[in-house]
């Protein structure tokens, strides 16, 4: 038998969008709607009996017609080619729009591809969205049954998991209850129950696990360890990374309808993070806030590592980061936060915690430079960016959540190598080991 569990080629869809398709809602808006085009062919009836400058503006038309059909279409996917294995997790990942739903719904059977195929070895689980699947008018315990008897399994396959999938889903008190009552939370909690638990070769989920609380979603991912470590395949699609971390091996970037990265989890993260960072920069910029003094920002940042100007810096070295501002008085402070690839803060650094007083003076004179000295550096291998903000007077003036980025490369803390693996953490702390007999009790 083929060890492969998913084969997708050449997969595209095409959606038409904005009026191609426009929804008549009142008698008003089809006669509308009937009179312009009308008018629409009158007019190219008129151009068709002109003279040949008419004919070329008809044809400078007819592109500008061309081009707005165009318009009105968008490729959600285009030519996305892949394998998944038996066995495989696999995580994929991409800004909103890339086509991570729309490549689910296509191999859960929801929607066809406008051109491609796919080959599914194996009984399909999915959950994509909030109750796809379940009839609203029945109960929980009905829909259950409703979609074991959907994945093709008997009536005495389902009772035989049917108290595993209630006690999971913590809604027994509402098993006999129509689910057209349910919150959302009951629901997801429901239906990733039913899905992870009637024994799926396949299983595909989206992102619906943000809808149940922290406890849930911990709940919920320690069973798609589960899962995969029984063999099973599971695509999981998530805009958590350290979930994508933990969880998959493979990684799958899908940007714009294409793979633009396939291979090691590791990688197509980073991958990721890289295609963000602009966007990010941009947006986040937008974000920057300002007000009180108009004299009173952060002009410029300068990175510097083991002494010399760069972007790059070594784990375990010297890292130091120059801010520059106008002036300085005893009235304002200043502080900035690393945060690593994942957005989780790392450590915050505020010049009102400074224990020595004296070393703050007021400056009048401009281009003024407040320098942060950090040695070692004991951050591991990875992409951080910096968030920075001034206060004068108590009162935020200068706040931008991204004015710096900056890597770490692999280097040496108390003389050992740091990991490059930064699932283990993104910290290398300095420590040493002792070996020792236990003490002996005399009596």
């Amino acid at each position: 038998m083929s060890d492969i569990a998913i084969r997708v080629e050449n997969l595209s869809k095409l959606y038409r969008i904005g009026e191609l398709h426009q929804r008549h809602d009142t008698l008003r808006d089809a006669l509308v709607d009937s009179l312009t085009r009308m008018t629409r062919i009158g007019r190219k009836r008129v151009r068709h009996e002109l003279s040949e400058f008419h004919e070329k503006e008809k044809k400078n038309s007819n592109n500008s017609l061309n081009s707005r059909q165009k318009e009105e279409t968008i490729w959600a996917l285009k030519d996305v080619s892949f394998e998944v294995k038996r066995g495989e997790v696999v995580g994929i990942i991409g800004r909103n729009g890339a086509g991570k739903s729309t490549l689910l719904k296509i191999l859960s059977r929801i929607t066809e591809p406008t051109r491609g195929y796919v080959e599914m070895h194996g009984r399909v689980g999915s959950l994509l969205e909030v109750g796809t699947g379940f009839h609203p008018e029945l109960t929980g315990r009905e829909n259950i049954y409703l979609s074991g008897a959907i994945l093709g399994m008997r009536k005495r396959e389902i009772a035989k998991k049917f108290d595993e999938i209630v006690d999971f889903s913590g809604i027994e008190k509402f098993i006999d209850t129509p689910v057209k009552r349910y919150s959302s939370g009951m629901y997801v909690r429901l239906a990733f129950a039913v899905a992870a638990h009637l024994d799926p070769e396949i299983l595909l989920v989206d992102e619906v696990l943000a809808v149940g609380d922290a406890a849930f979603q911990k709940k919920c991912l320690g069973k798609m360890g589960d899962v995969a470590k029984e063999g099973r395949t599971v695509l999981f699609v998530s805009h958590n990374m350290a979930a994508i971390r933990n969880l998959c091996k493979r990684g799958i970037l899908l940007n714009d309808g294409n793979i633009l990265c396939d291979g090691e989890v590791g990688n197509v993260i980073t991958s990721y993070i890289k295609t963000l960072e602009g966007s990010v920069l941009q947006e986040m910029t937008s974000k920057r806030s300002r007000n009180g003094e108009d004299d009173l920002e952060i002009y410029s940042v300068r990175i510097c590592g083991n002494l010399r100007q760069s972007q790059r810096v070594v784990s375990g070295g010297t890292f130091t980061i120059e801010f520059e501002v106008p002036i300085w008085a005893q009235h304002m402070t200043f502080g900035f936060t690393i945060y690593d690839h994942f957005g989780t803060p790392i450590a915050t650094f505020n010049t009102s915690r400074w224990s020595d007083k004296d070393n703050i003076i007021e400056t009048n004179s401009s281009n003024t430079i407040l320098a942060c000295y950090i040695s070692p550096l004991l951050l591991v291998p990875g992409r951080y960016r910096i968030e920075s903000a001034l206060w004068s007077s108590g009162e935020l003036v200068d706040h931008n959540p991204a004015i710096a980025f900056f890597d770490v490369e692999q280097g040496l803390v108390e003389g050992r190598l740091v990991p490059s693996d930064s699932k283990w953490g993104v910290v290398a702390i300095p420590h040493k080991w002792e070996i020792r007999l236990p003490s002996r009790k005399t009596d």
